[in-house]
């Protein structure tokens, strides 16, 4: 990197006002924190600091003779082509985060296409925040709709299968009076809520699905099955790797979604795990049948199977290991499922039957990190993040009908 030579001189660093008069006691044991004042983002005089530290940094940072090359470097790096009508397609620019602000600080931070790719519904962060606007582009023609969804924190897009809407997760709104700029308070978040929002309509309309008023810390986040037929709802507390699952059968509404419209109840949702006592992350799902990854009673994980009608029978389908760590399962090409082991520090794929879980094949791949797994049960093809000391971030496509990848 170039020199910095503000470096050589002496730098005026802002002064932190030390308040020793706040002091915590916790069971006997106090504890001085006398920079609290600095955790209030509205008040005045931390506005003032933080806008002196930006002014410190900035007046180092453009003294650097390469600054201007290494954001032309990284500009390059980052803007490649991320969209194909198909495989065999020309790539085309869907959504540019590079023009969501002048200043660069609005992110993408998620996004889901609708199940007949009529949609794009993608999230943005500003200034790095953990709340997101949920904005809707529609694809053909690229024009971005009027809907916009507000308030929206630790979520996913889960669209219905017939396109007219998705799930997401979200906190109430403000009261008057109370801060309205999110991302600057300090506080916990509490009662997070599960919504619907229909295509082309206003939030206020979006239909609530699911909230917890006695458990005010639960946040919830929910998904489609493949069959379009059920909603999951998975409830954490913390980050533990542990979470309840709910589920309601949607295709038994007379009226559809639209029948839940005008708040008159929430979802008909029934529990098939209600406590805290392991993690589990939905495979797939055959009518009644539901295949999971879980470590209850399996610490390196394992694939178990259910039916609904039965909730209390579960079988195993791929057992736990007794060295490696199941990490991921992802069901692709109709009845098969393609699995990722961590052995000894190396990522070892395979290909597994669906419903027996005995292994069909394993596939090829360096030492490295498998950073993500691309497939849909639907499909034939299946995509592999990989990376390595050696190798830079790369995409293998796989087809596990020819084989070739």
């Amino acid at each position: 990197m170039g020199s910095l030579p503000a470096l050589n001189l002496p730098l005026q660093y802002p002064t932190a006002r030390r308040d020793d008069s706040v002091i915590d006691d916790y069971h006997g044991v106090k504890i001085a924190d006398p920079y609290r004042w600095l955790e209030d983002p509205d008040a005045e005089e931390v506005k003032e600091f933080v806008q002196e530290q930006v002014t410190l940094t900035e007046s180092v940072l453009k003294t650097c003779d390469t600054r201007e090359k290494l954001h032309e470097k990284i500009t390059k790096l980052f803007d490649h082509p991320r969209y194909y009508d198909c495989l065999e397609g020309e790539p085309e620019v869907l959504l540019d985060p590079n023009g969501f602000s002048e200043d660069g600080t609005v992110s993408l931070n998620t996004l889901s296409i609708s199940e007949d790719a009529k949609y794009l519904a993608y999230g943005l962060s500003t200034s790095g925040s953990d709340w997101i606007t949920i904005k809707v582009m529609h694809v053909e023609d690229k024009i971005v709709e009027a809907d916009t969804v507000n308030w929206v924190k630790f979520t996913s897009i889960g669209w219905t299968h017939d396109s007219k809407g998705f799930f997401y997760s979200r906190y109430p709104a403000p009261k008057e009076g109370e801060n309205l700029d999110a991302g600057t308070e300090t506080n916990a978040n509490l009662y997070h809520e599960l919504y619907h929002h229909f295509v082309g309509t206003d939030q206020s309309e979006d239909i609530l699905c699911w909230r917890d008023s006695e458990n005010p810390k639960h946040m919830f986040g929910a998904g489609v099955t493949d069959d379009g037929k059920y909603l999951l709802l998975y409830i954490t507390e913390n980050c533990d790797p542990v979470n309840k699952v709910y589920y309601c059968d949607m295709s038994a509404f007379s009226d559809g979604l639209e029948g839940f419209k005008g708040g008159k109840s929430l979802l008909p949702f029934i529990k098939l795990i209600d406590n805290f006592d392991a993690q589990y992350q939905h495979i797939a799902n055959d009518d009644t049948e539901f295949t999971f990854l879980t470590n209850k009673d399996a610490p390196k994980y394992k694939v178990v199977r259910v039916d609904l009608k039965e909730p209390g029978s579960w079988i195993d389908v791929v057992p736990e290991s007794g060295k490696d760590v199941l990490e991921s399962a992802c069901a692709v090409n109709g009845d098969k499922m393609i699995v990722s082991y961590l052995r000894d520090v190396k990522y070892v794929l395979q290909i597994r039957d669906l419903k027996t879980g005995s292994l069909l094949h394993q596939l090829p791949i360096d030492i490295g990190s498998v950073t993500g797994i691309s497939a849909r049960r639907k499909d034939s093809t299946v995509f592999i993040g990989f990376t390595s000391f050696l190798t830079p971030g790369i995409i293998y496509q796989c087809n596990l009908d020819t084989g070739v990848s």
